[in-house]
């Protein structure tokens, strides 16, 4: 199957706008780019660019494509399958909003890679840590004070809930059996769990430490949600791949990240979007949420801008599912506030979301990269803000075809 997508201008982080481009694609690949005609099959599909900016899908690397809010009080209410229905609309809205591949943080099982893959419904493609690991009382602990426990466990999918070097090395084995493309561990307390704060460290060194080995066995990266400095500083100590949120970085703490390559996800959008919007009249702890997130975002920007500053790899993340789907690229703007240049920010949600990804062929529109593409109506190089308008964003093509 070809697609040709004729006269549009080429937008890839750190290069000149390439004007007036032909540009075939052929199955899932980018065949040929050229300011001339492209010879092509007599049944090709022809796009008419109209003169907008090509580039690449983007990759949110924080998200959870089948939560919507983490509300404890709904998932009592709901059956269980309206746990999975729910990815459909979030999927919608996702590509909507011009990204092309997420790394699910949390909650999404096999059963979305392989639906995808089987194309049996329109969404982004997948990078999964099944359920994150998380310590008895820590973050996502889902034992409520009454004795019901909140978390969504069926078949196929296993609990979160481990201690000690035993159970947490079990645990990384589990969920690397149940369909795991990397780990996410509960390294600090967070907002959205009562009885935890964000500020204090969850597992011990060594805990952390079997997780990475056993994570290292298999080529897989870990991740840590924190925003704790001591819990950073133990996931660094360790070999963690990349920090979520990161809120209490400071610089000594952002140097270290530097020079060990970790990377960091800072998922700026999801605080200022709670904190603005506020949660359900009906959710019996948002009195408790709302006073972590107010100490979150006094410093949450300052600090990430040092990040910045010192060179630590910062890629797009939204948290998307703690807050609602289909904002993501909201997150650019964000990026763009801590100092990052248009061609920054942008990287960071494609050609360095790929890299971190371990893909050499996505993230930028180039000859025999992947064809996950989106044509927007001006130039996000001068605006970027352009890119947070999802009418902006005119088509989305995923694999080479049109998906928007």
């Amino acid at each position: 199957m070809q697609t040709l997508i004729e006269n549009v201008n080429i937008v890839n982080p750190f290069e000149e706008i390439k004007s007036s481009q032909n540009v075939l694609i052929e199955d899932n690949l980018i065949k040929d780019i050229s300011s001339s005609k492209i010879n092509t099959k007599e049944n090709v599909n022809v796009i008419d660019g109209g003169d907008n900016y090509l580039l690449s899908g983007f990759i949110d690397c924080h998200c959870h494509i089948f939560a919507k809010g983490f509300h404890k009080e709904e998932n009592m209410a709901n059956p269980l399958g309206i746990h999975f229905y729910n990815a459909v609309p979030h999927s919608a809205q996702t590509l909507n909003a011009g990204v092309t591949t997420i790394r699910d943080c949390g909650s999404a099982d096999l059963s979305f890679k392989l639906a995808q893959e089987r194309k049996l419904f329109k969404a982004p493609k997948v990078h999964l840590s099944i359920t994150p690991l998380v310590m008895t009382g820590g973050h996502f602990d889902l034992l409520l004070p009454s004795g019901w426990d909140m978390e969504i466990i069926y078949p196929g999918f296993p609990k979160g809930r481990c201690d000690g070097i035993e159970e947490v090395l079990k645990k990384t084995r589990e969920v690397k059996r149940a369909g795991a493309d990397f780990i996410k561990v509960m390294a600090s307390g967070g907002v959205l769990t009562t009885n935890t704060s964000p500020e204090f460290a969850q597992f011990n060194k060594k805990e952390l430490k079997t997780i990475v080995c056993e994570a290292n066995a298999s080529n897989m990266k870990v991740s840590a949600h924190c925003h704790s400095l001591k819990g950073m500083n133990n996931c660094i100590d360790v070999g963690f791949s990349s920090i979520e949120h990161g809120t209490f970085i400071d610089r000594k703490t952002a140097q270290r990240m530097a020079e060990n390559d970790v990377s960091l996800v800072p998922t700026l959008l999801v605080h200022q979007f709670l904190y603005r919007s506020g949660f359900p009249a009906w959710d019996n702890y948002a009195d408790e949420k709302t006073a972590k997130l107010k100490e979150i975002v006094k410093v949450h920007k300052e600090n990430i801008s040092v990040a910045y500053e010192e060179g630590v790899n910062i890629l797009m993340g939204t948290d998307s599912g703690v807050i609602p789907h289909g904002h993501n690229l909201e997150e650019l703007v964000h990026l763009k506030d801590i100092g990052m240049s248009n061609d920054e920010a942008i990287a960071a949600g494609t050609v360095k979301a790929a890299e971190f990804l371990g893909n050499d062929s996505l993230g930028l529109v180039k000859q025999n990269y992947i064809a996950d593409l989106l044509l927007v109506n001006s130039n996000p190089l001068d605006d970027i803000s352009v890119l947070s308008d999802n009418d902006a964003i005119l088509n989305v093509i995923q694999d080479g075809v049109v998906v928007k």
